[in-house]
């Protein structure tokens, strides 16, 4: 069963927060840390408006986050950490990325309802699951072939039938599902990768970090134009786990 979607008036941040701790530790006992996770991220944006150009994400995404049970996104032994602020491990040399970051690249697709979303490293599946609540389709590639076949079963479990995972080398996009309204890629490149330029549809939006691995990266918002013309705004300074494959 597909998670329930927003309705046609979003509700405000506040709202979704005042929410969140009306549920009791019966209902979902992770409900506390997950809102708090939410006032995290919401301070965070404020914190950094110089470079994201305002002092608040869209009430959809944060809505997305209040909604993501991210616990069950990490291994069981960090499940008690999983609605903290920041990374954590998932094995095979790969992070679950902040939460911040998360709403941050989320929030810069600007995504819509009706959009086919495609990503590069799906990981945890994390991002995957909440660009699910926002948008019609998620095509995700996941190279670690373990991560990929988790991320299935994970995302089957919690009923997000819009997502399909598929091991391989996102690098090369997925030609078949093109042209993307929004491309999002969650590991650090030395450039951007041409084909998923190419199968970006005309108005759409790319999110990725670029920058020498473990070093510190820019997180670019690339837009092709109507006219397919390319614009690159840099946001902010950044840290991803390097994209790996053999392109």
């Amino acid at each position: 069963m597909r998670p329930t979607r927003p309705g046609l008036v979003a509700l405000a941040t506040a709202a979704l927060l005042l929410f969140a701790h009306t549920a009791t530790a019966d209902d979902d006992p992770f409900a506390g840390a997950r809102a708090a996770m939410v006032r995290a991220v919401a301070l965070d944006a404020e914190r950094t408006a110089e470079w994201i150009g305002k002092t608040a994400l869209a009430p959809r995404v944060m809505e997305a986050m209040g909604r993501v049970p991210r616990h069950l996104f990490v291994p069981p032994e960090l499940q008690d950490f999983g609605y903290l602020n920041r990374p954590l491990p998932i094995g095979y040399g790969q992070t679950i990325s902040q939460p911040y970051i998360v709403a941050l690249m989320t929030d810069l697709l600007a995504p819509e309802p009706d959009d086919v979303a495609f990503e590069l490293g799906t990981g945890s599946s994390y991002q995957a699951a909440v660009l699910a609540e926002l948008v019609a389709e998620v095509y995700t590639v996941e190279i670690v072939e373990p991560l990929a076949a988790g991320a299935t079963d994970r995302l089957d479990a919690l009923g997000y039938d819009n997502v399909t995972v598929r091991a391989g080398d996102g690098y090369f996009g997925w030609p078949e599902h093109a042209p993307f309204d929004i491309v999002v890629v969650t590991a650090a490149a030395s450039h951007v990768p041409p084909p998923l330029i190419a199968q970006l549809k005309p108005g759409g939006r790319m999110v990725i970090p670029v920058g020498s691995p473990f070093l510190t990266q820019q997180l670019l918002l690339i837009e092709k134009r109507e006219d397919g013309a390319i614009t690159s705004r840099q946001i902010l300074p950044v840290i991803f786990v390097p994209l790996t494959g053999g392109h």
